[in-house]
């Protein structure tokens, strides 16, 4: 599960930083229980994002079932994907 404030910090840490696999190993020492992963947005083609901002978004993970699947749902969520979006 992620809460709404879990997200928010989530979101609000990677506003702040130039974005990294070094901001995912950042994100994990906080959030020791989530899994994180970093990628572009571009390849991410079959989920809509939680979070959105100017530069990244946040998509949840289900991994459950030990198998990663992208969901809208932070009840079962557990992990984020950070993915930076290009700049045009």
């Amino acid at each position: 599960m992620i809460t709404p404030e879990q997200l928010n910090a989530i979101g609000e840490f990677a506003a702040g930083q130039t974005l990294s696999e070094s901001t995912v190993a950042d994100l994990r020492s906080q959030f020791p229980d989530l899994h994180f992963t970093y990628c572009m947005d571009d390849d991410v083609s079959s989920a809509r994002p939680v979070y959105e901002h100017a530069l990244f978004n946040l998509y949840l993970i289900d991994g459950r079932d030990h198998c990663l699947a992208f969901t809208q749902d932070p009840e079962i969520a557990t992990g984020v994907v950070v993915a930076e979006l290009e700049e045009e």
